[in-house]
């Protein structure tokens, strides 16, 4: 063998050797880094309501791939959580996002506040067509996921417009069958709002009618009952007696006393919830953890004065006799509730005139220079109405049954909220800080809570009360629905003088593996899934 040769075949040989040792290497990088994102040293409150514990997480795609110690070369990317709670994904059961989030995808004010998923169309009200609801927001694409209930006002409305009426059989079969049809096109279940028209108009026969049409495909019965306030022993009986006859599991919706006599009394009415799960009534509730209301104008006048359309109002409106009919029932409800004038009424927005936006009835009132007395604010109500209504925040719970409703541990926390256009208008603050409100105010400053009970209202709770079966928890194969924030800063920022205000402490918020929250800043991703109810699941088109 020449010299030109052994010089030829160990060039060969250095060059194999040299492809071997690269294809190892690249071998042993794929293996190192098998994980898309690993979370370190992070304290895991994992949803359970069990105590936190010291672990790292590791995100594969959209899924949880592991829970233990991991080395920070596993993963294509770190978050490095020390001292701080990683959970997952809050779940806000309850919200009305239909029109909001068309305008705002990447739902800021819910990613902020920790929010993963959000359940919409509750109260009554939803979008009667889901199937073309939810093509829309995949083309859209949204930053939280999204599941959605099918609504009894919107439901009524379709079929029998806003008559005060009861159903004829064959209207009864429309509803029926147009909640049907929502239930397979994936809603979760059934939603009333039972002081708004036109459900207010309706009887509980109906009502279990629809119910049973949700059952049917394995949904929930979500109510705002008939009555926050004097009636509300009754108004929660029937929402238990309906979840009885339907066969179909109860949430009773922002669970509540809004009326001053009845203050303290949340003990009765926790009693009653809690006497119908005793006898085998699958029945929950919801809260958010504030002492005032938020909902439109239109439900300070009697419901009757309300029906058969805005020509049929402003006729009512304007009639003497039937004006003043309107007024006295206006009036003895407010004397009912142990007030002298509407100065719990605060206008949130009134497109009528913008500048009266934070400021209540009374002081509107006198800012006109009209009567200082409950008539007259009555009357200044009816003419607001009849310019089209105000969305309002009602001032009219006690703290202590806030407190004592948070701690039952049926009790989900929800915001009753919508997308929010930031700086428009005076809303809730609770559409920014449901979520961190309860973790700062009540676990952290009040003590009501445990830590991990709160974790557990806001993620598995939820998660289990509507079917939810891979979010909720952190484990393995779950969706990679993940919060991270500091237990010692995390706090609501948003008042009711100052409502637009992010909540801070919550550092990291993950949907389906990908970071939408980053150090506090959303990132604009929108990776956000459509949450199916069993009656799309079941027919193999859930996917």
């Amino acid at each position: 063998m020449n010299f030109i040769h052994q010089r030829k075949l160990l060039s060969l040989k250095l060059g194999l050797l040299g492809l071997f040792l690269m294809a190892n290497l690249l071998s042993a990088t794929s293996i190192a880094q098998q994980y898309d994102l690993i979370i370190k040293n992070g304290r895991i409150a994992d949803g359970s309501g069990n105590p936190w514990f010291a672990s790292d997480v590791a995100i594969k795609g959209t899924k949880i791939a592991g829970i233990g110690k991991f080395e920070a070369s596993e993963g294509k990317q770190v978050i490095d959580a020390r001292n701080q709670i990683v959970c997952p994904g809050f779940i806000d059961v309850h919200t009305h996002v239909e029109d909001g989030i068309r305008n705002v995808s990447t739902a800021d004010n819910f990613i902020h506040d920790g929010v993963t998923s959000v359940i919409t169309g509750n109260c009554g009200s939803s979008e009667v067509n889901l199937a073309k609801f939810f093509d829309e927001l995949k083309q859209l694409q949204i930053s939280v996921n999204l599941g959605s209930l099918i609504g009894h006002n919107s439901v009524r409305r379709q079929v029998m417009m806003n008559v005060f009426r009861d159903p004829t059989a064959q209207e009864q079969q429309k509803m029926e069958a147009l909640v049907e049809q929502a239930m397979k096109d994936g809603a979760v279940g059934l939603a009333t709002g039972l002081i708004y028209i036109p459900g207010t108009y309706s009887k509980t026969p109906e009502v279990v009618g629809l119910a049973k049409a949700a059952s049917k495909f394995g949904g929930i019965y979500a109510s705002h009952i008939r009555d926050e306030g004097v009636k509300v022993r009754d108004a929660i009986e029937e929402a238990i007696n309906i979840g009885r006859e339907a066969h179909i599991p109860v949430e009773i919706s922002h669970f509540k006393i809004s009326s001053k006599p009845l203050w303290g009394q949340s003990d009765m009415t926790i009693g009653i919830v809690e006497k119908a799960r005793l006898e085998g009534i699958d029945v929950n509730v919801d809260q958010y953890p504030y002492t005032a209301s938020s909902t439109n104008m239109g439900t300070m006048l009697p419901s009757w004065a309300l029906a058969d359309g805005d020509s049929m109002v402003h006729a009512r409106l304007n009639h003497p006799e039937t004006r003043k009919k309107i007024r006295d029932e206006m009036i003895k409800g407010v004397k009912a509730d142990k007030r002298k004038n509407y100065d719990y009424a605060f206008v949130a927005r009134y497109r009528a005139d913008s500048t009266l936006n934070g400021k209540n009835v009374s002081e509107i009132n006198r800012l006109l220079g009209r009567k200082s007395d409950l008539a007259t604010e009555a009357d200044l109500i009816m003419d607001m109405v009849d310019k089209g209504g105000a969305q309002m925040v009602f001032h009219k719970m006690s703290e202590d049954d806030v407190a004592k409703i948070l701690r039952y541990p049926n009790t989900m926390i929800a915001s009753d909220a919508g997308v929010i256009q930031f700086n428009r208008n005076m809303p809730h603050p609770r559409g920014y800080g449901s979520n961190a409100r309860v973790l700062g105010r009540y676990v952290r400053e009040k003590q009501v809570l445990r830590l991990e009970d709160a974790v557990r209202r806001m993620t598995s709770l939820p998660a289990q009360r509507f079917k939810i079966e891979d979010r909720g928890l952190i484990r393995t194969g779950y969706a990679a629905d993940i919060v991270i924030f500091d237990k010692n800063t995390v706090a609501d920022k948003a008042t009711f003088e100052t409502p637009h205000a992010y909540s801070e402490g919550i550092d990291y918020v993950l949907v389906n593996g990908t970071i939408v929250l980053e150090n506090g800043k959303h990132t604009g991703k929108k990776p956000g899934e459509i949450i199916y109810g069993k009656g799309k699941l079941n027919s193999g088109a859930g996917q």
